[in-house]
């Protein structure tokens, strides 16, 4: 089945809801996403529609979809502008221009079919899009037990960079391993 890769808009707040909930729903949920199914199904409905509607439009957030031919969404990612001076998702100063990759989730039906390759594509393409300052790289983060997901971002082009950060709270032991790709 063909899917067509393209920006969310911001009236598909539904649909980002159902597939948040679904990536959170996977087995290696714990370890892929700062978020909890409880903590996102308990949101109210603005809260999406705000999420929706920041990720439709500008050059700050963009959340790209893989669509079915039926209109159903197979995956998705987020990327995220981060500018020199302001702080990251992960409690640090930014030092460069650049864009974090957050929220990579394919349906486990559609899995080996090439859709991450294009949904990562799109967000780095978008990336790279991004105006004055450029951004200088694309980075991500990835859980040290992900090994699927880094075997991913390794074939995609992304490195491993040296920093790691540990997770929040009770998991502090646990590390998160960034991963860039550079122009």
């Amino acid at each position: 089945m063909e899917h067509l890769v393209r920006r969310v808009r911001a009236d598909e707040w539904q649909q980002v809801r159902d597939l948040r909930l679904a990536a959170l729903q996977d087995p290696v949920a714990s370890i892929a996403f700062q978020e909890t199914y409880e903590y996102s199904v308990a949101q109210p409905d603005s809260f999406w529609q705000g999420r929706a509607s920041g990720a439709a439009v500008g050059d700050e957030v963009a959340q790209f979809v893989a669509e079915g031919p039926d209109g159903s969404w197979a995956g998705s990612v987020s990327v995220i502008v981060e500018r020199v001076g302001g702080n990251s998702p992960f409690a640090h100063q930014v030092s460069v221009d650049q864009a974090i990759v957050v929220g990579v989730f394919v349906r486990p039906e559609a899995r080996g079919a090439g859709l991450a390759d294009a949904l990562f594509r799109a967000a780095v393409d978008w990336s790279w899009g991004v105006q004055e300052p450029k951004i200088q790289r694309v980075r991500l983060f990835v859980h040290e037990r992900n090994a699927r997901a880094e075997g991913l971002y390794t074939k995609l082009g992304f490195e491993r960079t040296g920093v790691t950060v540990p997770m929040d709270g009770d998991r502090s032991d646990e590390l998160e391993i960034e991963m860039a790709v550079r122009r």
